[in-house]
């Protein structure tokens, strides 16, 4: 088994949730790749067995990204003729559309 480097970044406990928060970035040779990563967990856990939690989250959905990451094919706005036809010929009368406001 391959051993991809791991770094996490501020690591905190949100007593709202209660779930250990951190920014995990994994290192491997596509580059970086930073995951935001949430655990459930008393406050009591200790710091390393959070750690490792996150870490195996972020783990997860890196090597779970990486086999549903297939290029997808560019989207194309679909075209619609003579879209702007109905304006090119219509014409404003501004002195017509500023009268009300003259009085």
């Amino acid at each position: 088994m391959q051993t991809v480097p791991l770094q996490l970044s501020d690591v905190i406990y949100n007593a709202a949730t209660q779930s250990f928060e951190a920014l995990v970035t994994v290192h491997d040779t596509d580059g970086a790749h930073s995951y935001a990563c949430a655990i459930d967990a008393p406050i009591t856990m200790a710091f390393e067995d959070a750690a490792a939690g996150l870490a195996k989250q972020a783990m997860r959905r890196h090597t779970y990204g990486q086999r549903r990451a297939t290029p997808l094919p560019a989207a194309h706005a679909p075209r619609r003729a003579n879209r702007l036809a109905g304006l090119r010929r219509m014409t404003i009368d501004k002195f017509a559309t500023l009268r009300p406001r003259a009085a």
